[in-house]
């Protein structure tokens, strides 16, 4: 096990960010795993190869209720590419600002936290407005570290 180095462990923000963030990561691998797990259940491959090694060529096919998952799983990682990736950057900037790490804590388990529940209500299809609240409170935190960002970065403009 790789222990960060002393000067790192210093910084208890960047470290809560890392927490996080990591959490984040690991949530997209799931997403991309049910993929892969819905194809099997289901026997429906995209990829003659893929059908060849579990079944064979008769399992290369469309699934209506693959494809309906599918969509919903890929609209749910393509919106946390597009959501995590930037947080990914704020945060790690933000770390570096010296912020309270109790508010910083708060930022980045808001943030989790949102992008969590609105992945749950992409995947069980839960009721509007659940997917869209997830969304905009986790966005809260984004907007906020961006702002802190802009304004420590300002003098140096």
């Amino acid at each position: 096990r790789a222990a960060p180095s002393p000067k790192m462990m210093e910084n208890t923000v960047f470290m809560s960010f890392t927490f996080y963030s990591t959490i984040l990561i690991l949530k997209m691998y799931v997403v991309a795993i049910i993929t892969g797990q819905v194809r099997l259940r289901k026997k429906a491959f995209a990829n003659p190869e893929d059908a060849l090694r579990n079944g064979g060529l008769q399992y290369h096919r469309e699934d209506p209720d693959v494809e309906r998952n599918l969509i919903s799983l890929f609209r749910a990682h393509r919106n946390d590419m597009e959501n995590i990736f930037p947080f990914l950057f704020l945060g790690a900037i933000y770390s570096l600002l010296d912020p309270s790490p109790a508010v910083a804590r708060i930022h980045f388990f808001i943030f989790c936290m949102g992008r969590i529940i609105h992945t749950i209500a992409y995947l069980l299809r839960l009721k509007a407005p659940t997917r869209s609240v997830a969304y905009s409170v986790a966005q809260l935190p984004c907007f906020s570290m961006a702002l802190q960002i802009l304004l420590a970065t300002t003098p140096y403009w």
